[in-house]
């Protein structure tokens, strides 16, 4: 069924004269005769009733009338979301990051962004990498700031280089240590992120390398969460440098020269980015030199 079929067959009825209407919509009154007659085919029954005076719906037609409106409501909702999605000086841009972002690079991007393109409106969503992942993988997500890079058809710009502190609690034995080895950490109990995030991943990794077998006191899936848990005496725990110390935890360099990620900005390769994306892409790409 034509959406212009349905946009006529409200207008008849709003008009209830077939001549009339068919001047209004300019076109021939066959014409909209055989348009009316092709709704009437699909849906297998009358639907107005004729008069010498006029046309009018019947109760199926009033039915149908109500529906088409609804359908041509919904269909100029597209166009216009479409339109603005579309359009790189004012469109939607939706951008996944990670939980620890959210308080130092994110903000800091979208502020310049927002100052370079202040029509655009980024839509956020906070999360674990794994399920940024997902979002990238089903269009939930166009872009995001995540880590690790994720495997196969994605681009990848590195944005941000961060170390991996120790954090203790200020009562703790290695409180006054400038620096501490990973296999040192054999006999302690640590607050880590869940199994299948990133962050963990990359955390037993380092501590296999060091032979070290973690013993798990607390899992959060924050890792300000964490921080704050090991301020409370709860355990140690391995986390970027910045978040250590906000809830009154000491940070302790770590030895590995491995101990550290970087955070970066991918999207997926196999499909076009919609303007405004590409556009917030490119700013980033054009401002944030490699780390």
């Amino acid at each position: 069924m034509l959406l212009r079929d349905l946009s006529w067959f409200v207008a008849l009825a709003d008009h209830r004269h077939m001549t009339d209407t068919a001047a209004i919509l300019g076109v021939s009154q066959p014409t909209l005769s055989r348009a009316l007659a092709r709704v009437e085919a699909e849906l297998g029954t009358r639907l107005f009733e004729r008069a010498p005076d006029g046309v009018t719906p019947n109760p199926n037609g009033e039915l149908v009338v109500a529906a088409a409106r609804d359908l041509l409501a919904r269909y100029e909702q597209l166009t216009t979301e479409l339109s603005a999605r579309l359009d790189p000086d004012g469109g939607v841009v939706r951008l996944a990051f990670l939980d620890s972002m959210g308080t130092s690079l994110v903000p800091r991007i979208l502020r310049a962004f927002h100052e370079h393109a202040p029509g655009v409106r980024v839509l956020l969503s906070q999360e674990p990498g794994h399920a940024i992942q997902a979002d990238l993988r089903t269009g939930a997500a166009e872009l995001a700031m995540t880590f690790p890079r994720p495997p196969g058809d994605f681009g990848w710009l590195p944005l941000h280089r961060e170390r991996l502190v120790l954090a203790v609690p200020p009562t703790h034995r290695l409180r006054d240590r400038k620096r501490v080895a990973l296999s040192e950490l054999a006999e302690e109990e640590l607050v880590m992120t869940p199994v299948g995030f990133g962050f963990r991943t990359l955390l037993d990794g380092l501590l296999a390398e060091a032979g070290v077998v973690p013993r798990i006191s607390f899992e959060s899936a924050d890792l300000s969460t964490i921080e704050g848990l090991v301020a409370a005496g709860l355990g140690v725990a391995v986390i970027p440098e910045q978040l250590a110390g906000v809830s009154g935890t000491i940070a302790i360099a770590l030895t590995t020269p491995a101990a550290r990620r970087t955070v970066g900005l991918t999207w997926r390769t196999d499909q076009e980015l919609a303007p405004a994306a590409e556009r917030f892409k490119a700013f980033v790409e054009s401002q944030w030199p490699e780390p």
